[in-house]
């Protein structure tokens, strides 16, 4: 979804119409014009958006195989729907296709700055939990997405792994985050060392061990 600028600063305030050179910004650029899964009418509870892009997932998945899925913020908060309505797709009907899942259950989820939602769907599927492998990384200095927010999300995760970091609203991408999150999306059932734990180094994120990285969804 498109967001207005009076979108941006947190989904929760109707927005207005774009202006002339902002719409002029976004013509030239398509890729620099902010997005969202959906937006969060607040005075009424509505998450705008939020059927369209499951039923936009759900067509990618039919056509496509992924290991897990990565999410950041409002993503992360989506990718956790989505892992639940893997497990449990009759609990939204129209996420079947041909009266089946779209795709099997993922193997992960990471989940960094997520948030419950609330919303019909969202009491559904969380109640009483949903059960795909999850990581939670929370931000200790988050003031967008507050730990006691992702807490709500943790607690209807039922294999769950918290992870903090001392920053903020942002994925921790130093060394040994990098390393973590590679081997946990490569092996999210074993014992990985928390990296927090870890000294920094000089290792890059992507094939650390040289072998294959799983196929994840990124939200």
């Amino acid at each position: 979804m498109v967001l207005q600028p009076a979108d941006v600063s947190g989904f929760q305030t109707q927005g207005s119409s774009l202006e002339a050179d902002e719409a002029s910004v976004t013509a030239e650029d398509p890729a620099l014009t902010p997005r969202a899964w959906w937006v969060w009418w607040k005075d009424r509870n509505i998450y705008q958006g939020l059927e369209e892009s499951i039923l936009m997932i759900r067509d990618v998945l039919r056509e496509r195989k992924f290991d897990g899925v990565l999410g950041f913020s409002q993503g992360a908060a989506f990718a956790a729907v989505i892992s639940a309505l893997l497990e449990r797709p009759h609990l939204y009907p129209p996420f079947l296709v041909d009266g089946e899942p779209p795709h099997p259950p993922f193997e992960f989820c990471v989940a960094v700055s997520g948030f419950k939602i609330g919303y019909d769907i969202g009491e559904r599927i969380f109640t009483p939990s949903y059960s795909t492998p999850t990581l939670h990384v929370i931000g200790k200095m988050d003031v967008v997405v507050i730990e006691e927010r992702s807490r709500k999300l943790v607690a209807v995760s039922a294999n769950k792994r918290v992870e903090e970091h001392e920053g903020g609203h942002f994925v921790p991408s130093n060394t040994s985050w990098r390393k973590f999150l590679c081997k946990y999306m490569k092996n999210p059932g074993t014992t990985i060392p928390s990296p927090n734990a870890s000294s920094s180094g000089t290792a890059t994120p992507s094939n650390v061990d040289g072998s294959h990285m799983p196929q994840q969804m990124k939200l």
